[in-house]
């Protein structure tokens, strides 16, 4: 240890009186401006603590002394809005679809309403723009499973499908090989004859004859005559190209073998009757309601 008098010969300033081995600690302090700025922001996150509310507790927080939240003031200010679109939304909720299609304001609130509930309800199955994935319908085409009119939508968003609310779509698609229905390779057949129907390559040796009196005596029932599908029933025109989980032979076998009964929920009850029917008018918008 050196006395705190000592002088470093090389950098001429004071040290502190620290040695190792050899080397000393030169007595170089922060400076006052430094530390008066760091004591401040001490004293300033003390007084913001007391203040605002800061510190957690079992079931709460410290409420502050202003008591201010930015979640209450958020909610205030949401409270506003809904307030001042109050008369709008009263408005767009007694109006009929087609009144709302033929106003111009009500369309423009409808669409700007539905968007918003579409992003924050649907977009996580059918994609922020609707353009779907698999398994799930894109809805800026024209091709619809219970229909594309502005009621048929209206009426899907409200009950679902196979959602277990009374006034459901039901339709279901079979399970023709787990059942026991078809054989394997009667499933491999009338997969290929369904892909012949929207003109896809099929594999070699296969038997069309056998294919359509397959598919004839089974999925006419649902699909109609040459595949073309049926609204009523939800059952998809296999002729379009458009496809819901791929038209691929493995994936039709899979389909054809284990059935298909995707669900879209019901949305009455969960959301209001206005916002139902802008939903509605939103989907309808896209580009594929009839």
């Amino acid at each position: 240890m050196t006395d705190h008098s000592d002088i470093d010969h090389v950098s001429g300033k004071s040290t502190t009186g620290h040695e190792w081995d050899g080397i000393k600690e030169l007595n170089t302090p922060l400076p006052r401006w430094w530390l008066t700025t760091f004591y401040l922001t001490i004293i300033w996150a003390v007084g913001y603590w007391i203040v605002y509310p800061a510190w957690p507790l079992i079931t709460t927080n410290t409420p502050g002394l202003l008591g201010y939240s930015t979640r209450a003031s958020v909610a205030v200010e949401l409270a506003n809005l809904e307030a001042a679109r109050g008369e709008k939304m009263a408005a767009l909720a007694k109006a009929s679809l087609a009144d709302i299609e033929k106003d111009p304001a009500l369309l423009a609130l409808a669409r700007a309403k539905g968007r918003t509930v579409f992003g924050d309800n649907c977009a996580p199955c059918h994609g922020s723009g609707g353009a779907g994935a698999k398994g799930y319908p894109n809805l800026n085409d024209d091709d619809w499973l219970w229909g594309g009119t502005l009621d048929q939508i209206m009426q899907t968003i409200q009950y679902g499908a196979r959602s277990g609310h009374a006034k459901t779509h039901e339709g279901q698609m079979l399970a023709f090989g787990k059942d026991g229905v078809l054989k394997p390779d009667e499933i491999v057949t009338v997969a290929n004859y369904v892909r012949s129907l929207s003109g896809l390559p099929t594999r070699q040796g296969y038997d069309a004859a056998k294919g359509e009196k397959i598919f004839t005596e089974n999925c006419v029932a649902c699909h109609g005559e040459g595949g073309k599908g049926n609204q009523e029933m939800g059952a998809p025109n296999l002729t379009d190209k458009i496809w819901l989980y791929g038209p691929d032979e493995a994936t039709l076998i899979e389909t054809i073998s284990q059935g298909r009964s995707g669900v879209m929920p019901a949305w009455e009850g969960r959301l209001d009757p206005a916002t139902l029917k802008a939903m509605a008018v939103y989907v309808h918008s896209l580009g594929g309601g009839k």
